[in-house]
């Protein structure tokens, strides 16, 4: 009878004896490595191999999961709720941190990494091993991270009109999410800002979908430089220092009625594809791996329910092969009065083609609910299926089967010189001068750096908070300088001055302060306080609290100038013709220093960043 592998593996151990030392170790552990894999009753498993092709791998591993395995991997879940038994015992094939949701306060990137890795042993320790995949959201770098780089906000980079330093914030911020352990973000907004009212429109590039789509550079940034040789609609992420990216929000959700956030938009077909659309032909030509669906409807129909557009048109149409995820609790808020119960919404946003649900609270009852629509031909087994190829696809391409496991060699990325300078860089170039001085012939800027005292004044001058905006270490953002590390405008101001010159800081002076001081110049830095989403809608756009106290007070008793920190366009024309010279610089995020950059001289204005002039 022939001899069992185990029994061959014997007999090769006992004719052992006449090898050298050093010869017999690395036999022997080359032997007790192939037993442990191809020993006796142990099966050759087609998916755990990395040489075979990504579509038998995927074939492979579905045929051996049962239902409820495959909706865990539809399921992703807050972290808040995660442990490494839930992660096992329900399959779960993704966590998400919210806005603001970190291990702990000032966490470090081993904190992160930890976290990250205790929950994806538990995935792991399931029955087939599957990876899960950890999404977080860093939109303007990796914003809930404390000691992060933090970007200007999409408003500010769009005006920059520079895909090229789009992809170098992308692969910075790739390589400081990865210092953290988590693979995935929701990013980038590829929204087209209509309305400036909408509490997101700084998360929109440009109201012109042309410059939104040449912004989608950041997603090769994020995610590599797809081969020439892929085809149109296939994720594609390059290894352990890119990140997946995440189209969003898939489509229209900047042309709601009045930019309610959220809302209805109203808009033609040919509209649709004209305006909101052409950025995603551009994400999906790029390779990217996920698409994010929009809690906004289209002429009164949910996103999240609309399987004409995600999958008639995303999937059909377009061929996008990564997965469709669904915006937080998105499934939630679909409403029909004829059916408003939570397993309606399940059917709904599944048969849609949403492919994982956000789940950060209810995750349970989707589970069962899912299942038992499924069991009762409710759902058909095509739509899980389908989901699950795409959420397997992304994560074999990623590489996650082979690198499950986190390490701390990225981690002195978070934070670096090189990153901050790049910020620097981005806040320069996305400046706008709006004024400059009382005519064109008499400019007040670049100032002098030699002066004898100047004022610095203003809620956002020295308020790290107020200069980064919202998505930044919470979700609504903090105002303060105590939420990360990072340069005011104040202190630029004074990196930048000579010696000599006295800088004097007054949030709010009154005019007497300001007439008696004598000072030779003014610079007041006002704008909105932070908000994100529906919380940041607006129907006035004026400025916040004293900012324009602070103007009237500063402006009408000293030359100045009036750097403006907001997400959008606000009203100043009441204060125009106190202003010497108006500058707007957006929400630039934790690298004052490059306004300072510009105010004094050490670099001009960029032409785009200067098409604004109203003199």
């Amino acid at each position: 009878m022939e001899c069992g592998k185990s029994q061959r593996l014997v007999v090769k151990l006992a004719q052992m004896g006449s090898y050298p030392g050093p010869v017999k170790g690395f036999v022997l552990l080359f032997l007790f490595l192939w037993a442990a894999v191809f020993g006796e009753g142990a099966e050759y498993v087609k998916y755990k191999d990395p040489k075979q092709q990504i579509g038998v791998r995927v074939k492979d591993l579905m045929k051996r999961m049962t239902l409820e395995e495959k909706i865990g991997q539809m399921t992703q879940i807050e972290r808040k709720l995660a442990t490494p038994d839930i992660m096992k015992k329900y399959f779960i094939g993704s966590v998400l941190s919210g806005g603001g949701s970190v291990p702990k306060l000032q966490a470090s990137p081993e904190t992160w990494v930890n976290m990250v890795n205790d929950l994806q042993k538990g995935a792991l320790a399931a029955r087939l091993g599957i990876p899960m995949i950890y999404g977080i959201d860093a939109v303007h770098g990796h914003n809930n991270v404390y000691n992060a780089t933090i970007f200007p906000h999409n408003v500010g980079l769009g005006v920059t009109r520079d895909p090229e330093l789009l992809k170098r914030i992308g692969a910075a911020t790739a390589l400081e999410v990865r210092a953290t352990g988590i693979p995935y973000t929701f990013a980038p907004c590829i929204a087209v800002c209509r309305d400036p009212r909408w509490g997101r429109c700084y998360e929109s590039y440009s109201e012109d979908h042309k410059i939104v789509q040449a912004m989608t550079e950041i997603i090769p940034g994020l995610q590599g430089d797809i081969p020439a040789n892929m085809r149109n609609g296939i994720p594609f992420v390059a290894g352990k220092t890119k990140v997946a990216a995440c189209a969003k929000h898939f489509v229209g959700d900047g042309g709601t009625v009045r930019g309610i956030d959220e809302n209805n938009t109203v808009i033609d077909f040919n509209g649709l594809m004209s305006i909101h659309m052409p950025a995603y032909f551009d994400a999906i030509r790029k390779g990217v791996a996920t698409v994010m669906v929009s809690y906004s409807s289209w002429n009164g129909k949910k996103m999240h329910a609309n399987r004409d557009l995600v999958t008639g048109f995303l999937k059909d149409k377009l061929k996008f092969r990564g997965f469709v995820i669904s915006d937080w609790q998105g499934i939630d808020k679909i409403t029909d009065p004829a059916h408003s119960n939570y397993s309606y919404s399940v059917q709904a946003g599944v048969l849609a083609g949403i492919d994982m649900i956000m789940l950060p609270e209810n995750f349970t009852e989707f589970i069962d609910d899912l299942a038992f629509q499924v069991k009762n031909n409710i759902i058909p087994m095509s739509r899980i299926d389908d989901a699950v190829r795409r959420i397997l696809r992304v994560k074999f391409i990623m590489g996650l089967f082979e690198n499950p496991i986190a390490d701390l060699s990225l981690a002195n990325q978070v934070g670096s010189k090189e990153h901050r300078e790049l910020a620097r860089e981005a806040v320069r170039k996305s400046v706008v001068l709006l004024k400059n001085g009382k005519s064109l012939s008499q400019p007040l800027l670049p100032l002098p750096k030699k002066l004898p005292k100047i004022l610095v004044a203003g809620s956002h001058a020295h308020n790290l908070g107020n200069q980064c905006g919202g998505w930044t270490i919470e979700w609504q953002g903090v105002t303060g300088n105590e939420l990360t590390s990072g340069t005011t405008i104040l202190n630029a101001i004074k990196n930048t001055v000579h010696p000599s010159t006295e800088v004097i800081f007054n949030e709010n002076p009154d005019e007497g302060f300001v007439k008696s001081n004598h000072f030779s110049h003014a610079i007041v830095v006002v704008g909105e306080i932070p908000y994100t989403e529906w919380v940041g809608d607006s129907t006035n756009l004026t400025l916040s609290g004293t900012g324009p106290s602070s103007i009237n007070n500063v402006c009408g008793a000293v030359k100045c100038v009036v750097v403006i920190i907001s997400g959008r366009p606000v009203v100043i024309e009441p204060y125009l013709e106190k202003m010497d010279a108006v500058v707007a610089a957006w929400l630039p995020g934790t690298e004052g220093q490059g306004v300072a950059d510009l105010l004094f001289g050490d670099y001009g204005f960029t032409e785009q960043g200067s098409w604004g002039l109203i003199n």
